[in-house]
This record gives C-alpha cells, sequence and structure tokens, in this order.
C-alpha cells in the first residue's frame, strides 16, 4: 500500500464518521441539539470532577492532614543524626586505656585468630608476645587496633623465622593520646 492510498483510507475513515455525526446531528431538532449539548456539558463536568478534581482534593486533604507529623519525624531524624555525629566524633577521640586497653587488645587478637600472643598491662603500655605468628596476620591486626583503640606502637623488636612470613615479635602499645 501506498502513502496515496493510506490517505485516501484514513480520509474514507475519518470522512465515514463525520459524515454519520453529520447525519446524527442534522436529524435532532433544535430544542435536541440544546439538550444533547447541556448534557454533554454536564456530562463533561462530572467526568472532569470525578476522575480529575476530586482525587487531587482528597489527596491534597490527606497530604495537608499529614505534613505536621512528617515535619516532627524529619525534626527528630535530623535531631538524632547531629546527635550521632556527635557522639562518633566524641567516641573516635577517646581510647581506652590501662586495663580496657588490655581487654580490647586481647579480644582483637582472638578476632583475628591470633590466639598465642601474650598480653601483659605494664604501666600505661601494653606489652603483646606472639612466637612463631604470620607476620602478615600480625600486620592486619595492628593496623585494625591502631584504627579501632587509636593505639600507636611505642616499641617493636620483630625477629624472622626459618619459614617464610613468620616471626618472633614482641611490641608495645599504648594509646595515641599518650605521651
Amino acid at each position: 500500500m501506498d502513502h496515496q492510498e493510506r490517505i485516501v483510507k484514513t480520509t474514507a475513515v475519518g470522512g465515514a464518521w463525520s459524515e454519520a455525526w453529520t447525519g446524527f446531528w442534522e436529524a435532532r431538532s433544535v430544542r435536541e441539539k440544546t439538550l444533547l449539548t447541556w448534557g454533554g456539558a454536564v456530562l463533561a463536568l462530572a467526568i472532569g470532577w470525578s476522575v480529575l478534581w476530586q482525587p487531587a482534593s482528597d489527596g491534597r486533604a490527606r497530604l495537608r492532614e499529614s505534613l505536621p507529623g512528617m515535619q516532627r519525624e524529619l525534626a527528630q531524624m535530623t535531631a538524632e543524626a547531629d546527635e550521632s555525629r556527635a557522639l562518633a566524633g566524641a567516641a573516635a577521640s577517646v581510647a581506652p586505656g590501662g586495663q580496657a586497653l588490655k581487654d580490647a587488645l586481647t579480644a582483637s587478637l582472638s578476632d583475628h585468630a591470633l590466639t598465642a600472643a601474650q598480653v601483659q598491662l605494664i604501666g600505661a603500655t601494653v606489652q603483646v608476645q606472639m612466637k612463631n605468628a604470620s607476620f602478615a596476620a600480625w600486620t592486619a591486626w595492628l593496623d585494625d587496633v591502631r584504627k579501632q583503640f587509636k593505639v600507636q606502637v611505642v616499641e617493636a623488636h620483630v625477629s624472622a623465622l626459618k619459614a617464610d612470613g613468620q616471626v618472633d615479635i614482641t611490641a608495645s602499645l599504648q594509646p595515641a593520646n599518650t605521651r
């Protein structure tokens, strides 16, 4: 089908509808035309009201009712977020010391499967001794406790063993804010 045939068929279909409507409309009296026009207008208004205006009005009323509650929730969440930020900053600046640091380091060694370690508290310093330990596992643990507990290595003695990656370690750790 070429372009001109499609135009003719489209016009024929559109023309058929147009002719049918014109025939229907011309057959009506003036009174019937007036009633159909007003009836169509009222029907259009009723459909517009029920499909467009009423749902929008109901939704707006629901939003207006729920807005104060949502604003209270937002204020509460904002306050909690501010408190969380303040507490995170305070927690980050407080490092455990003394027995609390020794207990935290002992627990952390267990979490990292470095159970053969001996941990001693000497003043404000915690001394960690390990025999035949994996150097990679020890450095990973040390990096973790440095970040988590804010400790620094004051002194360390590391002796390499014959097996690759295995070492004997003695390290003294203390809170980073201690001098």
